[in-house]
């Protein structure tokens, strides 16, 4: 890593096939570059079903609090949802496979400090209806987790990301070699965590004097 930050974390992040079919890519890319985070890995990869697979699959605890995550969201639409969390679970990621196996995907790994916040925040929620706006998932797409659930399809939410250092940890290794990420320094790292460059805009300006 370019500055030795205990607060410097990386996120992998897919810009999944809806969002490469519409053009998004440069958009979605430029939202990170603008906040100050580095890319240190890019590639364009299609998925096979049995990599997709992979990048989803959970322990059985996670399993059980996507379920009844689920289970909660619909509850407060005044829907009960009488299944079993682990079954809503499978269900979900045997959509989403299907969902991130259907095109090219543009997967990178994403560097700063505080990456995974940061990145989270820029992505939105996962449900476009109520992200915040401002993120790429509320400007972006209309989508939501009711219609594609009528239609029996993931939400089309363009973006992921991962959801801790520790996912992210797991999640980059599914999708590149410790030899596809590099360490390298931006000019703009030395304005957004040098210590000393307030001094040295300082003598710069003085000696211009």
């Amino acid at each position: 890593m370019a500055w030795n930050l205990k607060f410097t974390e990386r996120s992998l992040v897919l810009i999944k096939p809806d969002g490469v079919q519409r053009g998004l890519v440069g958009e979605v890319i430029s939202k990170f570059e603008r906040k100050g985070l580095k890319i240190v890995a890019m590639k364009m990869v299609w998925p096979t079903e049995d990599m997709s697979r992979k990048h989803y699959d959970q322990p059985e605890h996670a399993a059980r609090a996507l379920g009844e995550k689920t289970i909660a969201a619909y509850k407060e639409k005044g829907i009960d949802l009488d299944k079993d969390p682990i079954d809503i679970a499978k269900d979900i990621q045997k959509k989403l496979v299907h969902y991130l196996s259907g095109g090219p995907v543009v997967a990178m790994v994403i560097e700063g400090a505080h990456a995974i916040t940061h990145v989270r925040k820029i992505r939105g929620g996962t449900n476009p209806l109520s992200a915040d706006v401002g993120s790429i998932t509320a400007d972006y797409t209309v989508d939501s987790y009711f219609i594609a659930d009528d239609d029996g399809r993931a939400v089309r939410n363009l973006v992921h990301a991962s959801g801790s250092v520790e996912e992210a940890e797991v999640e980059i290794k599914i999708w590149f070699s410790e030899q596809e990420i590099h360490d390298y320094n931006l000019a703009i790292e030395e304005i957004l965590y040098s210590r000393e460059w307030e001094n040295t805009f300082r003598k710069i300006v003085k000696g211009k004097k």
